[in-house]
């Protein structure tokens, strides 16, 4: 891994269709070198907050027609009138399919923006510019697309990748703590499922990992990076893993309560604070099952307060939050089925768990850490 302070780390991303994802300071040129030489015409999405930093972007893309996609700021971007609005827009201005489009934003508009891409014309180049740390580690790498509905999270979408993704750690620096926070949630996440050593960088030095240019946050964002990789490149579309492994669907780690909490809090509660609380909980529940012991269940609310995220959740009734979870993605026609732990990176798939484990992992999530 790199230290802080090196220029450039490449990570290659292999299959179909592979690219990099670049991580460092003062990167954003990589934008241009990733979109080629082809495209006549870049439609450029972000959300008003971030014109200066999508001016930036825009200011290194020579000799091409920009097109501005201003996006909704946060998940109410993720619509389907935000997706027609924009396919008005490129309609009019003549876009093709050897044209091009760039996210510049945090994960909603790196959903929708590759959304958008992947759509126009059953699909156009995209490139994407994360500039959450959330965005970084999760929604930027991987081909996944999407949007909301009135049913939940994501429910629309397509898996669409990228010509490349440009990770500028100078962009962390200009997030409130809150938002860098709530990345670590998807970070912790990589962690538990994946690479203990994230875990254990935490342990070590748990202020480091909020501090913008420190080596260790550095590290953090590539580690996480790099179990998303490994798992996209062996399993893009979500069909399941070789021997038993969950494949993709272990990116969803946490994921199934964390939907509903947004859901039943209408999205007032962050994405990685959210898969926080949902790791607790489903922590929880493999224990109630069998699957994980007490100690590893316990060292996710640990490993979770260490960098400030949440551990306790009551804000809805379980009753709620159960409807919501049975159309999660990963539902089988009735059956609910939840990514667990049966140790530390060792996932696998509980289908079906009794009405009176769900309850109980869920008052144990409503009464906080033991």
């Amino acid at each position: 891994m790199s230290d802080a302070t090196s220029a450039v780390t490449r990570m290659p991303v292999r299959g179909a269709s592979p690219y990099d994802v670049v991580v460092g300071h003062g990167v954003l040129a990589e934008v241009a070198v990733m979109l080629g030489a082809g495209p006549q015409r870049v439609a450029v999405c972000y959300p008003e907050p971030l014109r200066s930093l999508a001016d930036r972007v825009i200011a290194t893309l020579d000799g091409v027609e920009v097109l501005r996609l201003v996006l909704p700021d946060g998940e109410i971007a993720k619509s389907g009138q935000v997706a027609l609005d924009a396919w008005e827009k490129l309609g009019a201005a003549g876009f093709t399919r050897s044209d091009a489009v760039v996210t510049v934003g945090g994960g909603a508009t790196t959903d929708m923006g590759g959304f958008i891409a992947a759509t126009w014309l059953r699909g156009v180049r995209v490139v994407h510019v994360p500039t959450t740390l959330l965005a970084m580690v999760d929604a930027a790498v991987g081909g996944k697309t999407g949007m909301n509905t009135g049913a939940g999270k994501n429910l629309v979408g397509s898996f669409h990748e990228p010509a490349g993704v440009v990770c500028d750690l100078d962009v962390l620096g200009t997030l409130a703590e809150p938002e860098l926070i709530s990345g670590l949630g998807e970070v912790v996440k990589c962690g538990f499922i994946a690479d203990p050593e994230i875990l254990a960088l935490i342990d070590r030095c748990p202020a480091n990992a909020l501090e913008p240019r420190s080596a260790e946050l550095r590290e953090l964002v590539e580690r996480a990076i790099a179990v998303k990789i490994a798992v996209v490149v062996d399993d893009l579309k979500e069909s399941g893993g070789a021997d038993g492994h969950p494949g993709r669907e272990v990116l969803n780690y946490g994921h199934t309560m964390a939907h509903a909490i947004e859901k039943a809090t209408s999205y007032r509660v962050r994405h990685g604070e959210a898969v926080a609380l949902g790791m607790v909980y489903v922590a929880e529940l493999a224990r109630l099952a069998g699957r994980l012991d007490e100690a590893t269940a316990n060292r996710h609310a640990e490993a979770l307060a260490a960098v400030g995220l949440p551990t306790r959740f009551d804000g809805a009734p379980f009753d709620e939050l159960l409807a919501t979870m049975r159309v999660d993605k990963k539902a089988r026609g009735a059956q609910l089925r939840f990514l667990v732990l049966d140790g530390l990176a060792q996932p696998g798939i509980l289908a079906d768990p009794p009405l009176e484990d769900l309850r109980a992992a869920y008052e144990h999530l409503a009464r906080g850490a033991r």
